[in-house]
């Protein structure tokens, strides 16, 4: 049943009610059984433990659970078979290690999901509202969630429309539909049936879930609750959009099963040539290749991969948070630097939702108005140069006077009160220190004539020095017509050239987007002001001015669309407001560079296929008089296009889109809950800079990580070729050093890789931009995070590194040093190898083009690895459990700064030589 074509007395019948009367306490429960709840389903929040074990599927932390399992299986060998404890010990501490390097990851993640799910739950209301019900013939105060259908709901000007109704009674009633329709200005209800079929932002006699009276009041027949409501749609559209990886999830997840993959080859090729090499199959052959094998196996994999990630995006969601931007999960951080395309709703968004007059004209003279919002401070000043004085008080008398609004200061907060049109008269008044109160002090009401929708103005009669007077504010069309002449410089013209002139400034207002109202006046006889009818009243006007209204668009947007440009990312308005409205706003946000840009209305985009809509969606800017389905269909044809949507909002309506880009951004001020539920960033702010700012932060965050990985990268291949190195090379005993011993034990790969390579490398993400991110392109998501000469370049740098390292412990064995000395030196090659390199690392350039002391915590992190590597060389407990041993001076002042030299010299040709591969 379409409910807004239907007559009020079949509506009554068809629920078996009386109006006086309502619902019977047995009707209550039958509706409610047969109708369901007044409330939205609410997803069910994971489980702390679910939330927890969720990295576990991370197909990292599985290759690492599976070194554990191997290291286990290792010590369990060890002990029983070939009963060399030293071994299982050191096994033993190895799966321990990696054990608690995947703990350390799940609770970082954990803490993260966890803190945002806290924080977005403080942001919900806590209190629920009641609403006003005719139940049994007499009035009753219920919960909202109790309403049922059938019910009868009474409101007046503040009250929440809790549930969809069809309007039986409406004196002069007006509602913000906003969250819906996504127009700021109120819509003036009816009682009567609409036969035609229309679209929700037409259907004048029905009130929707979400809506705030605005002004009068009306009873409504409760039509919808729950689920079936317009929103409960909106709400149950989200359900079906399924959530999509980040581009870093994505090049990670690929990254990580190449790793796998070469992990699995490298151990298995290892173990076979190991014993192919050894000659024979004995236990003390198989025992070393194992060892071999298993420090690969961790050399292979950046086991420290996982936990900085998780530190330096949680560095970035900290960062965004002191910015006014909540992230709900951290992958956002990183998503949001890729951001091609921002698709957002104007009203509340790119507008302050607060209807403004920006230009009125008055007396024959035109002005400008400053200030914008609710904000009762702003200069008025002539458009143009005149002569006489600024008098414009027979308009701005008549724009407070008939008016219903109240505007005032609470704790140095501006609170408005009433219909947002009418708010933004009283506030220009305020501007031109016109107030009703004030007024009135002096002069009496007499008489006011509401507003109604079928004569299109409001009156008011007031005695002022013994005269009467009438003041009237309404459509210009109608005042016009019913108008005798023109105020001007203070003389009443009665010719047609004044009202055309005058209708010439009204067409000029409509052109700019300026919602109109014209301002009227007469004087009256004293029998005319006490006795005289509304027909009788309202004629023979004399017309005093006629403002131009706006929702202004917010004051910072405009250089954030500016800047976001600048940063070849599109910004797109999406918005249920009319196609003149959107391109004026549109252009003066400069999201469109010309006043006649192409926009495309949601009537237009219904008769779109998916395919026509694809070939047109990368060319249009703006979108009007759309639909929820509408945003999330655009939204999908871009990203058909391959490109990165991020999506803001804060309306109802915008709670599918969101949930279907790859990040939706939603207002925590004004936002609804189900909008933020919906997002994965939240502004605090509400600011739509607090966008911009969260993209330069996941680029640079973005930037961090890549030199992050450059260098845990460089660092794993420097330990997988000095390990295949000495399988492959060290065939025969070397001084005291025997044949086919591992160039680094287990246990200090583990090291380099938890200590020494992961502590520096989460500093890494404290790091500001080396370039100007913001003029750059958005990176490609298809592109992998090792692009760009990246490879080339770990390759070069691990490779020089690796057999520095194998070189060094080939020198140390020459030379008559034990087998944990020689291991030693090689370890300590490659720690203060990778501790220089780090300094290279972050910069795609070079190192000499970065200050090193830029970032203090780099180099804090630098000197405490350098220095704990140091000492678990020389206290004994490292020594039993590592296998390390204690160097002379000079030994320790070579492994020092004679690893220094491949990163000085490499970084020198390139900088000279300009080569990009390395």
């Amino acid at each position: 049943m379409k409910f807004y074509q239907q007559t009020t007395n079949n509506l009554l019948e068809y629920y078996d009610l009386q109006i006086e009367r309502g619902l019977s306490r047995d009707q209550v429960n039958r509706n409610r059984s047969a109708y369901g709840e007044n409330k939205l389903p609410e997803e069910k929040e994971e489980s702390y433990l679910k939330v927890f074990l969720k990295s576990f599927k991370e197909p990292i932390v599985i290759v690492l659970l599976g070194a554990v399992a191997l290291s286990f299986f290792s010590a369990i060998y060890s002990f029983q078979v070939v009963h060399d404890s030293q071994h299982g010990k050191e096994a033993l501490y190895e799966a321990i290690a990696i054990a608690i390097l995947i703990l350390i990851n799940a609770f970082l993640g954990f803490w993260q999901e966890i803190s945002a799910r806290k924080n977005l739950n403080a942001l919900k209301e806590m209190n629920n509202r009641f609403v006003s019900v005719i139940r049994e013939g007499s009035i009753e105060k219920i919960p909202a969630n109790e309403l049922v259908v059938g019910d009868l709901v009474k409101v007046g000007a503040g009250d929440f429309v809790e549930a969809d109704v069809r309007w039986l009674e409406a004196d002069e009633l007006q509602l913000i539909e906003a969250h819906l329709t996504g127009e700021a200005d109120a819509i003036i209800k009816i009682t009567a049936a609409i036969n035609e079929e229309v679209e929700i932002g037409d259907q004048k006699n029905m009130g929707f879930s979400g809506s705030v009276v605005s002004s009068g009041q009306g009873i409504g027949l409760v039509v919808a609750t729950g689920v079936h409501t317009e929103l409960g749609k909106i709400s149950q559209l989200m359900k079906n959009v399924s959530v999509k990886q980040s581009p870093l999830q994505e090049t990670v997840k690929k990254l990580t099963k190449t790793l796998m993959k070469i992990s699995a080859g490298i151990v298995v090729l290892t173990f076979i040539f190991g014993l192919i090499s050894s000659g024979e199959l004995s236990v003390a052959s198989v025992t070393t290749v194992f060892s071999t094998s298993i420090a690969l196996a961790v050399a292979s994999i950046p086991d420290a991969l996982p936990v900085v990630l998780s530190i330096v995006l949680t560095i970035g969601a900290v960062k965004m948070s002191k910015n006014k931007g909540l992230i709900k999960t951290l992958s956002s951080v990183e998503t949001l630097g890729s951001t091609s395309y921002i698709c957002s709703d104007k009203t509340g968004t790119l507008t302050q939702n607060e209807m403004t007059v920006t230009k009125f004209h008055a007396n024959g003279q035109s002005y400008k108005v400053e200030g914008l919002g609710y904000h009762t401070t702003g200069d008025i000043a002539p458009e143009t140069k005149v002569t006489q004085q600024k008098n414009y008080d027979s308009f701005m008398r008549g724009i407070v006077l008939c008016n219903d609004s109240q505007v005032r200061e609470e704790n140095k907060v501006t609170k408005a009160f009433g219909n947002p049109t009418e708010i933004a008269l009283t506030v220009l008044g305020k501007k031109a220190n016109y107030d009703k109160v004030n007024i009135l002090r002096d002069e009496q009401l007499i008489r006011t004539l509401p507003f109604t929708s079928t004569r299109k103005m409001m009156s008011v009669v007031v005695k002022q020095d013994g005269k009467y007077y009438l003041y009237t504010k309404g459509a210009p069309d109608v005042l016009i017509d019913k108008c005798s002449g023109v105020l001007i410089e203070d003389k009443v013209e009665q010719t047609e050239k004044a009202k055309t002139d005058f209708l010439a400034v009204v067409d000029a207002y409509a052109e700019e987007a300026l919602r109109t109202l014209a301002v009227a006046q007469r004087e009256l006889s004293e029998e005319q002001a006490l006795s005289g009818s509304t027909d009788e009243l309202e004629k023979d006007f004399i017309l005093t001015g006629v403002a131009g209204i706006i929702d202004p668009p917010r004051q910072e947007v405009k250089e954030s669309v500016r800047q976001l440009h600048e940063a070849n990312i599109n910004v797109v308005m999406i918005t249920g407001d009319h196609e003149k409205t959107a391109r004026a706003i549109a252009y003066d946000l400069g999201i469109v560079d010309s006043k006649n840009a192409k926009v495309l209305k949601g009537i237009d985009l219904e008769k779109m296929s998916n395919e026509e809509l694809f070939e047109i969606v990368t060319k249009v800017r703006v979108y009007a008089r759309v639909t929820p389905e509408h945003k999330q269909r655009i939204v999908k044809q871009l990203q058909a296009h391959e490109q990165v949507v991020a999506m803001t909002g804060d309306g109802v309506n915008d709670a599918p889109a969101l949930r279907a880009a790859d990040i939706g951004v939603a207002m925590g001020i004004t936002g609804t809950e189900v909008t933020k539920d919906s997002a994965d960033l939240i502004l605090l702010d509400d600011k739509f800079t607090t966008i911009e700012k969260s993209v330069y932060s996941g680029r640079t965050i973005y930037a961090n990580i890549k030199n992050f990985m450059r260098h845990e990268l460089t660092t794993n291949v420097a330990e997988v070729l000095a390990l295949i190195l000495g399988l492959l090379l060290f065939r025969k005993t070397v001084g005291n050093v025997a044949a086919m011993t591992p160039t680094l034990t287990a246990l200090m790969v583990l090291w380099v890789n938890m200590v020494s390579d992961a502590i520096p490398s989460f500093t890494l993400g404290y790091d500001v931009a080396e370039t100007d991110l913001m003029k750059e392109k958005p990176r490609d998501p298809r592109q992998s995070i090792l692009a760009n000469y990246t490879w080339s370049r770990v390759l070069i740098r691990g490779g020089i590194m690796g057999a520095m390292v194998y070189l060094s412990f080939l020198l140390a064995a020459r030379s008559g040093m034990e087998t944990s000395e020689a291991q030693t030196v090689a370890f300590l090659t490659l720690v203060y190898g990778q501790l220089w390199h780090v300094f290279d690392a972050r910069s795609s350039r070079t190192l000499f083009r970065r200050n090193p002391f830029e970032n203090k915590r780099l180099v804090v992190a630098v000197l405490f690895a350098g220095l704990a590597s140091f000492l678990v060389t020389i206290l004994p407990f490292f020594n039993n459990i590592m296998g390390t041993a204690q160097l002379t001076l000079p030994i320790y002042l070579l492994v020092l700064f004679i690893p220094a030299l491949p990163t000085l010299i490499l970084s020198g040709i390139k900088e000279i030589f300009k080569i990009k591969i390395w």
